[in-house]
């Protein structure tokens, strides 16, 4: 009785296997019908102009909506302000060093909310205002309290740059241009654009 009970399970593992084999093959998605095979290149496209998560790359080539200089040499370049489908607006660009000589993040960049400053250094403190509609947008947060934008830097070599994203709440479709504030910088109204 006690084999019989292990050849049963094994038995039960190795269609659950095949199963979940099969299954992702199906789901693979190789050729849809077309025969050519370039179905997955046809949808990069969309993942960019359409997602919420930004590829790191974005932002590098682009010329800047907007250019902030702030402390220590630190500039911050927005590349682009785009909404999106989900309702939410993300901010892409880059933050360089400028200076000679290794500047440190300041803290007040992350934001003087507990929740946020307790993940760490980021770009939390970051808010789009809406002048026409009079509201501020806060930088989202996921459920586990961290800011949905870059983190966990601390200090950027001479001349180093690290891409950086923030996703805020959308405002009302008729606003394109609202105003980034991010402490410590001066603002700049950037065009929302999607």
């Amino acid at each position: 009785m006690r084999c019989t009970a292990k050849a049963r399970r094994g038995m039960v593992a190795l269609a659950v296997v095949a199963g979940l084999t099969l299954g992702s093959a199906a789901c693979g998605g190789g050729g849809g019908g077309d025969g050519d095979g370039k179905k997955p290149q046809s949808s990069s496209p969309a993942s960019k102009t359409g997602g919420s998560q930004p590829n790191p790359q974005e932002g590098q080539a682009e010329a800047p909506i907007a250019e902030l200089k702030g402390p220590s040499g630190l500039l911050l370049r927005i590349t682009a302000a785009v909404r999106d489908s989900g309702g939410f607006v993300t901010v892409n660009g880059s933050l360089k060093n400028d200076s000679g000589t290794v500047a440190t993040i300041p803290s007040a960049l992350s934001g003087n909310e507990t929740e946020i400053m307790n993940n760490g250094r980021s770009l939390g403190g970051a808010t789009l205002v809406d002048s026409k509609s009079k509201k501020r947008y806060y930088v989202l947060r996921d459920t586990e309290g961290r800011p949905l934008t870059t983190t966990g830097f601390s200090t950027l070599k001479a001349g180093e740059s690290i891409d950086v994203f923030l996703q805020f709440p959308a405002p009302p479709a008729g606003t394109t241009d609202v105003s980034f504030q991010l402490p410590l910088f001066p603002s700049a109204v950037v065009k929302i654009s999607g």
